[in-house]
């Protein structure tokens, strides 16, 4: 009688339910990936081995499969919260048990630490003083102390000094005279300790194509006053002047407590002298004074930039992403995570966007990679085998009281 094959499909298509309900019922979870029952049939061994008339004795699960294909990408109004578009899983830290998850929703912990839902810390490359250290992966902690001020160390300026002005005397300078000098410009640079100064620079034409750069610190000379700072001289074009010191150095006078002097250099090679007015075209420094964490956001390469209240930008560290040659070997753990298995192979650990590895999107989460709709479709399949299986025990009922009945 065929009870067993009967029996083996109600079972197993219960299963194949309850694969599906396990679907459908993570269908609105962040970084699900569904499943689906794969069936084998059954044989009985035989001493002589098979033959043409070998009659199977049902089906069994041989094995749930997890898809692991791409979740839609949704937006999100937290901005920790990072999707992957493309291979890999982010790698967690839980008190130094690994494992990995699709799951981007993030916070911080007191500590600064990232972190998800279960307090399992997101792992990648740290960085000190922005420069990133792509060794081992480490919990990712963002650092939220005060950027170090960056003393001014030169100063670049593009400035365009208008050939058709009066030339005048050298000898008669003074920054508090407009009448002694052209032009002018400043500039605000920074000594060691962060406190600005401002350095003003002064123009004097003393003859055709030649002239003379005065310069003042906080309102105080920063030469012994006729002297220049550097004297600049233009041939028939107009570009690429002769420039005497090449480099000059400023040496300005600090009482904040900072290092002093604090020594600028100035870089005037790209300026010009046409027959139009001054203009300053570009003028910029490097240094900065200290800053406030503002703000963080993560990159398409993982890299997590922060922004600070001085207007500065740094690295503060970098996503690493882990990789398996058969993610089908990971082991579920529940809370979105998988576990490393002998099956899966070693985890290959990366930046987002290299070898096998997707790219990050930040403020953004992946969504389940269910079909709802397939879901349910084959949720009525299931329950027709179901039914059909059942009728199948019915008819070998009837069958069995039919020869019981014999007289």
């Amino acid at each position: 009688m065929s009870f067993e094959q009967a029996l083996s499909g109600l079972n197993a298509a219960s299963k194949n339910l309850e694969v599906i309900g396990n679907n459908v019922s993570n269908a609105s979870t962040v970084g699900f990936k569904g499943s689906r029952a794969e069936f084998a049939d059954v044989f009985a061994n035989s001493l002589s081995g098979g033959g043409a008339s070998q009659i199977g004795i049902g089906t069994k699960i041989s094995s749930v499969q997890q898809q692991f294909t791409q979740g839609n990408i949704t937006a999100s109004s937290n901005t920790m919260d990072t999707a992957i578009n493309g291979g890999g899983f982010f790698r967690m830290d839980d008190n130094g048990a690994i494992s990995y998850s699709r799951n981007g929703q993030f916070e911080l912990d007191k500590s600064g630490y990232i972190v998800d839902a279960q307090g399992k810390r997101l792992t990648g490359f740290s960085a000190t003083n922005g420069v990133l250290s792509t060794g081992s992966p480490v919990d990712l902690k963002i650092n939220t102390a005060d950027l170090s001020p960056n003393a001014t160390t030169k100063v670049t300026a593009q400035i365009n000094l208008d050939s058709t002005n009066t030339a005048l005397t050298a000898a008669g300078f003074s920054p508090t005279d407009p009448t002694t000098y052209n032009n002018s410009t400043s500039v605000t640079v920074y000594d060691s300790l962060g406190n600005s100064h401002t350095l003003e620079s002064f123009f004097v034409k003393t003859g055709a194509g030649t002239w003379d750069v005065f310069s003042t610190a906080d309102g105080t000379s920063t030469t012994t006053l006729p002297a220049p700072n550097a004297t600049l001289t233009f041939s028939g074009t107009g570009t690429s002047p002769t420039i005497n010191p090449a480099t000059p150095t400023i040496s300005i006078p600090v009482s904040t407590g900072a290092t002093s002097p604090l020594a600028v250099k100035m870089d005037l090679s790209g300026s010009t002298q046409f027959g139009s007015t001054f203009s300053v075209n570009s003028i910029t420094q490097d240094g900065y004074t200290s800053g406030k964490l503002s703000s963080f956001s993560t990159g398409s390469d993982g890299t997590i930039l922060g922004s600070y209240s001085n207007g500065q930008s740094l690295k503060l560290g970098q996503v690493a992403l882990a990789n398996f040659v058969n993610p089908n070997g990971l082991s579920s753990l529940g809370n979105n995570a998988w576990a490393e298995t002998a099956v899966s192979g070693a985890p290959l650990v990366g930046t987002p966007g290299t070898s096998s590895l997707g790219v990050l999107q930040a403020s953004a989460t992946e969504d389940s990679n269910v079909d709802l709709t397939a879901e349910l479709v084959n949720m009525i399949t299931a329950q027709r085998v179901y039914q059909a299986n059942a009728q199948t025990i019915k008819t070998e009922d009837q069958v069995l009281q039919t020869l019981v009945s014999l007289r």
